[in-house]
């Protein structure tokens, strides 16, 4: 190339300016179409719309080919060319894209008229494509048949075939030109196959009588499947049929003319596949209705079922291939049904999907990941599964039901455009590499093949961008459509939303039906009525909304079902619906995050308070579907961001309320993370207890910063310590429990100590006035009432007066008490000088001699007996019953206050943690200290499930059979455990440990 434009003239432009790569030759071409002279183009509207064809080369050689075939046609040709923009660019679109096409023209030069652009109105249908093709084989003498019937039906076809390609391609070359959608292209082939196959049926009768036409063609009809049927074919495609005979009588005469169209389709246009037939291949070609429809209520598979989604009536009797369709019809409509139908689908996609070599996969458009598969296996199952209760999602054409399928709200809409997007483009690649030679073939040219590559890219109006090549531009969108296709296959075809409404009966999804009011009690709900209501509520009116909750409310009410309170999980679940009804994503997550759905289930019919917190803190939904998000967070990087969180705000009760929500919503999210058995008990204790220490800590943060800036203080004069007391101070609260705390000051250098203490006072005071405040939220009772002198007893005191008091007047239970004092919140450094300070009273020298201990021992049996509530049952109160935490917490005291001065490592706040170095040390038998353990963290379960269930604290465990039940299930036992049993593992766990305590506790 280089050589020959040096010999030219420097002014003189070269060929090589409009994408021709062999110079010479496209001189030569040039001139000899009239279209080049020594100054340079004399026809620059055609040279120009012959550098935008796909093939510039391939393009310019058919076009001196056809000028050489055309001889008299040429002078109108060549005229037209240069003043008719559609002819020119629908010449030069085909002939650059498709070889196949130029030998076409050639052989039948005067098919260059078909380039013309017919009106709207004239556009042949279905019966005027049928006529052009048959008349092609009509003579005097009535059909022809034979060879010479093939090649006057190929050249026919071949020539309607042009006039799609060159409308499909035509934009290409004169942008400004309209061109035709991919609907369109794949409708106008899909008609031509169907025309194809009644000239094909013509030709065949006539082969059989030895005359025109012929009686048999009324006994059989010929039923379209697969893309011919859904009117989404391709250039060149297998067309699949399966044929139906009127009669038993008529079979033989029927399989004859089905074998003998067969064989002249194939030979005239393309392969008839009738492999979707019963039986395959090995099955009869052709059946009667009754045979068919025999067949398909026995034996037919799920795939049987996917296929005959396309069906439809297109040649030979169209009554009886009607009434094909009508009787099959309702049986698609209910395979959802069939066991393991959604398993078999995707097991058959999987197959499809092995069978492409690994060498081919990333080339693979039809059949590979990320291919044209992938959207299709998705949109038949989502069809076939919601299609039995939604007419509107029927549509056998795939861009139509994928649009039916957002609109309707089964998926995103915006999953649903990009499905739309990406399968129009990986459908027009597959159209453009049929074109080059008409041939069916899937595959994009290698990666390595840049001109491959390159003229590909430009048949589908890619250009080079930047510094990328056209064909480096082409797969870069053609790895991005690939990637985005195959990520909404895994999410719509594999979401467990399938699988769960695939099991509903299809009479059950119609949900106002009064058979949804007996499917509704044989589930177990005890008020269907009730339950029908929620649902016409939930579903009633035609917006997206309603769509959505009719597609999840055949599934919920399934998974409500299984749950403790089927009733009051479905009351819940329209409760959370309504207030998160203007929330955008709330139904949208349950759609396509099955395990959202199936988790909000378990959590609704168990809970009721899970319910109350989600209403105000709905984000937590989107955890139900990250179990790391939801079960594995730091307490310790939980508490840090709520304290982070809440110093944004200076005013402090917008500061507690913004504490008060964060802590909503880990309490939500850990309450979910134990129902569904996702946290271990020991790290819900701890996290709950991490988060009420979060909230005091940034309650006293906000309220020192308030008192200081008031006009009788303009400066903080003193440090705040809080000492957690309890099972605050054991970091063992349940979602129930109170915090009980003491306060600790200490004044600054040079400020006097009543000073502190006052400041401090008016610092605590604000924090229990923000966090007792009235709300919505389960309360944050701030318990002071361990302080030295109880109610009486200032609020605050220092060190000192701490000290003082307790060597003064301090009594052994409150030495006790001080067991689980630890520093949980303000200055750390003052908290931890108090610990120490109290260790001597707490952990007496030489431990306690007999009369302290028969005073504990007093003191429990009083408490015993005094502080268990009136009717309670001391067998199942979780606190105060025998074998509960009182029992199991007061003996582990009573050994730490025994040992703890000579054994330092019983000096822990933790129950379990003391209770394991009480045998470490040789105070406590293991056996004891397991029994013990056991007892104590089943109290506090049953405890926490008692909340969780009834949605406010309570000690005694259920009588109720309903709540019973959820407590159950609260605490990990199956869905079908007999209560009786949960009541049996509670006291056999309790009198062991009960045993243990008379034996430790009581006895010297």
């Amino acid at each position: 190339m280089s050589n020959s434009n040096s010999s030219r003239s420097g002014s003189a432009p070269s060929p090589a300016r409009y994408g021709f790569s062999d110079v010479v030759r496209a001189e030569q071409q040039l001139r000899s179409a009239g279209w080049w002279s020594d100054s340079g183009p004399t026809d620059e509207p055609v040279i120009s719309a012959l550098s935008r064809a796909p093939d510039p080369d391939l393009a310019l050689l058919a076009v001196d080919r056809l000028r050489e075939a055309a001889a008299d046609e040429w002078p109108e040709l060549a005229k037209e060319l240069a003043s008719d923009t559609p002819v020119r660019g629908g010449l030069v679109g085909v002939l650059g894209a498709s070889s196949a096409f130029a030998d076409h023209l050639v052989a039948y030069p005067r098919d260059w008229r078909r380039l013309r652009p017919r009106p709207t109105d004239e556009r042949p249908d279905v019966e005027a494509l049928t006529e052009e093709l048959v008349s092609s084989v009509r003579s005097a003498d009535g059909i022809l048949t034979g060879t010479e019937a093939i090649s006057a039906l190929r050249g026919a076809y071949r020539g309607l075939l042009l006039e799609v390609a060159a409308a499909d391609l035509r934009p290409i070359v004169e942008r400004d030109l309209p061109g035709a959608s991919f609907e369109d292209v794949a409708a106008g082939l899909s008609d031509l196959a169907v025309a194809a196959l009644r000239a094909a049926l013509v030709v065949g009768a006539a082969e059989l009588a030895g005359r025109e036409g012929g009686d048999s063609a009324e006994d059989l009809a010929v039923i379209a499947m697969g893309k011919t049927g859904g009117r989404e074919l391709n250039y060149v495609s297998d067309v699949d049929v399966v044929f139906v005979a009127k009669s038993e009588e008529a079979l033989p005469g029927a399989t004859k003319l089905a074998s003998m169209m067969m064989r002249v389709a194939g030979a005239a246009f393309f392969e008839v596949d009738a492999a979707l037939r019963p039986e395959g291949k090995a099955g009869a070609l052709v059946r009667t209705l009754d045979g068919y429809q025999s067949y398909y209520r026995r034996w037919a598979r799920t795939w049987e079922f996917q296929a005959l989604l396309k069906a439809r009536p297109v040649a030979g009797d169209v009554e009886l291939g009607q009434q094909y369709v009508d009787a099959v019809w309702p049986q698609v409509w209910t395979a959802a049904e069939r066991e393991d139908f959604v398993p078999d689908v995707r097991s058959m996609r999987r197959r499809v999907e092995d069978h492409v070599p690994a060498e081919l996969s990333e080339r693979e458009l039809k059949l590979g990941p990320g291919g044209l598969r992938d959207v299709e296996f998705a949109v038949q199952l989502l069809q076939m599964v919601h299609g039995r209760s939604d007419a509107d999602l029927r549509s056998p054409i795939t861009v139509d039901a994928l649009r039916s399928l957002g609109e309707g709200g089964y998926v995103a809409r915006a999953d649903a455009a990009d499905l739309v997007e990406s399968y129009r483009f990986l459908r027009t690649l597959e159209h453009r590499v049929q074109l080059r030679r008409l041939r069916r073939t899937h595959l994009l040219p290698e990666m390595d093949d840049k001109d491959g590559l390159h003229v590909l890219a430009r048949s589908v109006g890619l250009r080079s961008s930047g510094r990328r090549s056209a064909g480096e531009v082409l797969v870069a969108e053609y790895r991005r459509h690939s990637n985005r296709v195959r990520r909404l296959h895994e999410k719509l075809f594999y979401r467990p939303l399938l699988e769960a409404v695939a099991k509903v009966p299809t009479d059950a999804l119609r949900l106002t039906t009064g058979a949804a009011v007996q499917r509704l009690a044989a589930l177990g709900y005890s008020s269907p009525e009730g339950a029908l209501r929620h649902i016409e509520a939930l579903t009633s009116g035609v917006s997206r909304r309603a769509h959505i909750q009719g597609a999840l409310l055949p599934m919920l009410l399934d998974l409500l079902a299984n749950t403790p309170d089927p009733d009051g999980g479905l009351l819940a679940y329209r409760k959370v619906s309504e207030a998160l009804a203007e929330t955008p994503w709330y139904l949208r997550l349950l759609r396509d995050e099955g395990v959202v759905a199936e988790r909000l289930a378990q959590l609704l019919g168990t809970s009721k308070l899970v319910p109350e917190l989600l209403v105000r803190a709905p984000e937590v939904l989107r955890l139900l579907s990250d179990t790391p998000a939801l079960a594995e967070r730091d307490p310790g990087e939980v508490a840090t961001s709520l304290r982070s969180a809440v110093a944004r705000h200076a005013e402090p009760s917008r500061a507690v309320s913004a504490a008060r929500s964060l802590r909503r919503h880990e309490l939500l999210r850990i309450a979910c993370a134990d129902l569904l058995g996702l946290l271990p008990p020991t790290e819900v204790f701890r996290a709950l207890s991490s988060v009420w220490a979060a909230v005091l800590e940034a309650a006293l943060d906000t309220s020192v910063r308030d008192v200081a800036a008031r006009p009788e203080w303009q400066t903080v004069p003193a440090r705040i310590a809080v000492i957690g007391m309890g099972r605050l101070g054991g970091a063992e609260l349940g979602y129930g429990s109170d915090a009980d705390v003491m306060f600790v000051c200490e004044p600054l250098p040079e400020v006097p100590e009543s000073t502190a203490v006052r400041f401090a006072t008016s610092v605590v005071e604000q924090v229990r006035r923000l966090l007792g405040a009235p709300s919505q939220d389960p309360p944050l009772e701030v318990d002071i009432d361990l302080r030295p002198e109880g109610r009486s007893g200032p609020l605050v005191r220092t060190v000192d007066s701490y000290l003082t008091y307790y060597h003064r007047w301090g009594e052994v239970w409150e030495a006790q008490a001080l067991l689980r004092a630890r520093p949980v919140a303000g200055d750390a450094e003052l908290g931890e000088r108090f610990c120490t300070a109290i260790d001597p009273i707490r952990y007496p020298d030489g431990g306690l001699d007999d009369a302290r201990i028969r005073e504990i021992r007093r003191i429990k049996a009083r408490v015993d007996s005094e502080r268990l509530p009136r009717g309670a049952d001391p067998a199942t109160h979780t606190k105060l019953g025998r074998g509960g935490l009182a029992d199991v917490e007061w003996t582990l005291q009573l050994v730490q206050l025994r040992h703890g001065h000579a054994r330092e490592s019983l000096r822990v706040t933790s129950t379990m943690r003391g209770l394991d170095a009480a045998v470490r040390v040789g105070v406590l038998d293991e056996q004891d200290a397991a029994e013990l353990g056991e007892a104590w963290t089943l109290a506090m379960r049953s405890r926490n499930a008692v909340m969780l269930v009834r949605g406010k604290s309570g000690d005694q465990l259920p009588k109720q059979v309903r709540e019973l039940t959820g407590v159950a299930a609260a605490l990990g036992y199956s869905g079908d455990v007999d209560t009786g049993e949960v009541l049996d593992d509670y006291l056999r766990v309790t009198r062991r440990a009960r045993a243990v305590v008379e034996r430790v506790f009581y006895e010297d």
